[in-house]
């Protein structure tokens, strides 16, 4: 089974290059500034990632929207990679370290991915399964 989200062409070592080619290949997505760092929403309104370069501390990193449970059992399973994030973690958005030796980038696909479903529409998560 083939990922539904990859990077393709030009690899980059950025990881905000390497998160914005996930989050804008996703169905209706854009890209504008939050909080003065760059963010995905889905139709323009919904949140879904925002980056977070050393905002609220002195890492780098994105924090998503979760799945229930992804979040607690993340941070347990690897605290070094992920952590509760300020002000949206209390509903379950997981923060996701990219300045940890070996990033996994098939993760944070699946990350992206999951946090898009988690926001999007029924009818734009269909077109992720084939169905619209």
């Amino acid at each position: 089974m083939r990922p539904i989200v990859e990077l393709t062409g030009d690899s980059t070592d950025d990881p905000l290059d390497r998160l914005r080619s996930l989050c804008m290949a996703l169905p209706e997505v854009t890209e504008r500034l939050s909080h003065g760092e760059p963010t995905w929403f889905v139709r323009g309104k919904k949140t879904f990632v925002m980056y977070s370069d050393h905002h609220h501390n002195d890492r780098l990193a994105f924090v998503c929207a979760a799945a229930d449970g992804a979040q607690e059992a993340l941070v347990r399973l690897d605290p070094r990679r992920f952590f509760v994030p300020p002000y949206v973690g209390h509903r379950g958005w997981l923060g996701v370290y990219l300045d940890v030796p070996g990033v996994d980038w098939d993760q944070i696909a699946d990350l992206v991915v999951d946090a898009y479903r988690e926001i999007a529409p029924r009818k734009l998560v269909a077109l992720l399964d084939g169905g619209g």
